[in-house]
């Protein structure tokens, strides 16, 4: 991973958009803080397209697309994309799954739920699950003591033994059923919202991300860049980041936006 420092003009001024993580890359100690909070807003006021893609549910994805400076939000790890049209006042939602069919995925992913916490005494539920609609996410970090790298390898496993799709962030173990993730939709939100081809938005929007479920985004963008802390993961990564920050979480995405914006006005 090179230093931030070293990102270039040319790939500063080609750039659209700023697709971004929230946990432990936007926010830091699990606070969203003045800094990132600025730096997005700077980014908004400079014209460029601002979008979270997130292991966060619904009811938080709601919250954002409303009332972040961005346009549009990718949630519960590509289960779907929300953005807030402001001229008719009117949240959107696509989702990549029917309301039946979501039903039916819940009853297994209960079933799921009660087996890893039999078997894995220390997990939790996480605390904003009654907000998801489409995965189960199990805390090991967030708000409980830290689970151990073998605890943590265990819930991955009981997920991959059901056949779910898994993912590890910086806090939870996110799990589901469907072919989808962070890339598929993002790339869905910027083709059918706002008419971005992929192979052009690979080269002309940057993700920032910390942790292992960001990897397919690390995989598939060519402008990428990892805040600090994720050096912690990047022995269990095979995609890692073109770009690290000096500095962890919010503070580390505000470094990067100062970056693009000094290298788009020098």
């Amino acid at each position: 991973m090179k230093h931030i420092k070293d990102i270039s003009h040319a790939e500063c001024a080609g750039l659209k958009g700023v697709l971004l993580d929230i946990d432990d890359t936007f926010t830091l100690d699990g606070r969203l803080i003045p800094e990132a909070f600025s730096a997005l807003w700077k980014l908004h006021r400079y014209g460029l397209i601002l979008a979270p893609i997130t292991g966060r549910p619904a009811g938080w994805c709601d919250h954002i697309a409303r009332m972040w400076p961005v346009d549009g939000v990718v949630g519960e790890n590509g289960a779907f994309y929300y953005y807030y049209d402001r001229e008719k006042r009117k949240l959107r939602q696509r989702y990549i799954f029917s309301a039946e069919e979501v039903a039916g995925k819940r009853k297994e992913l209960d079933s799921i739920k009660a087996e890893i916490l039999r078997k894995v005494p220390g997990a939790r539920v996480a605390s904003d699950q009654p907000f998801r609609i489409f995965d189960l996410a199990i805390d090991f970090r967030e708000d409980i003591s830290p689970l151990s790298d073998a605890e943590i390898e265990e819930i991955c496993n009981i997920f991959k033994q059901h056949g779910a799709e898994y993912k590890v962030s910086s806090i939870h173990v996110n799990g589901w059923f469907g072919a989808y993730n962070k890339v598929s939709t993002t790339r869905l939100f910027l083709e059918e919202r706002l008419s971005i081809p992929w192979d052009e938005a690979v080269n002309t929007f940057i993700f920032a991300g910390d942790s292992p479920n960001d990897e397919p985004m690390f995989e598939a963008m060519n402008i990428t860049v990892g805040v600090a802390n994720i050096r912690r993961f990047s022995g269990k990564m095979k995609h890692l980041p073109r770009y690290v920050t000096n500095k962890s979480g919010g503070l580390g995405f505000a470094e990067m936006a100062d970056k693009i914006l000094e290298n788009r006005t020098n």
